[in-house]
């Protein structure tokens, strides 16, 4: 798994990192995505649907947010 921490970043930061991190990914492999700012949460999660890879599970943790992806071949 690949983790990213993006907690006090801001867009277009997180959605640029986890970009990143999907292009680095094996298909199969999942990434997850730590943040706080709401915007990013919604662009990554947009993204993911889009691009057509599998979003395994959005956890709220007070302010902070969790975001798992599953990368498809």
């Amino acid at each position: 798994m690949i983790k990213v921490n993006t907690v006090g970043e801001v867009c277009p930061a997180p959605l640029v990192k986890f970009r990143r991190a999907l292009k680095k990914a094996e298909p199969g492999e999942e990434i997850e995505i730590v943040g706080d700012h709401p915007e990013s949460k919604a662009e990554i999660i947009l993204a993911t649907l889009e691009s057509g890879h599998d979003l395994v599970n959005v956890v709220e943790e007070g302010k902070k947010w969790r975001i798992i992806v599953r990368k498809r071949g």
